[in-house]
């Protein structure tokens, strides 16, 4: 039986139907979750034309993440799940590493999280932090595939 359930946000279609698939277990179990977004600033690196427009950027990235963390944690109010948030910023570091190690920080006993289901060639270029959470977490990770991916 899990009692604590990590649920990584990110604002994305497969995000939202990991979240609903994980507050669902967390009720069924009655554990609690911790939603967890991550702020990476690498891609706003990339946009960036100057230091001024980066803290404009990395502001608008803060307070998106804080919606999509107060939407989440109602998400699981309104199902009787108990649920705390966290928003981490990262820099230089995999998404999937802050995920891995935010577990243990908060004593989590499962992972739920979205998968976008890439293989091949679309999986080397773009990454898989759902693949890389799998191989790195010292607690069980259940993925859920988006709507498109199962069909």
């Amino acid at each position: 039986m899990y009692q604590h359930i990590l649920i990584p946000v990110d604002g994305s279609p497969t995000s939202e139907r990991g979240l609903r698939e994980a507050v669902r277990l967390a009720a069924d179990q009655k554990a609690k979750v911790h939603l967890l977004h991550v702020v990476d600033d690498f891609p706003l690196l990339i946009q960036m034309s100057s230091p001024f427009s980066f803290e404009n950027l990395m502001r608008e990235a803060r307070v998106n993440g804080e919606r999509l963390l107060a939407s989440g944690r109602q998400v699981a109010i309104d199902a009787g799940v108990q649920a705390e948030t966290a928003l981490r910023e990262v820099t230089r570091c995999r998404v999937a590493d802050v995920v891995v190690d935010e577990a243990g920080k908060a004593g989590c006993d499962l992972i739920v999280m979205g998968t976008h289901g890439r293989r091949g060639f679309s999986l080397l270029g773009l990454g898989s932090d759902a693949e890389r959470v799998v191989r790195a977490s010292p607690v069980p990770v259940l993925l859920v595939r988006g709507e498109a991916d199962h069909a």
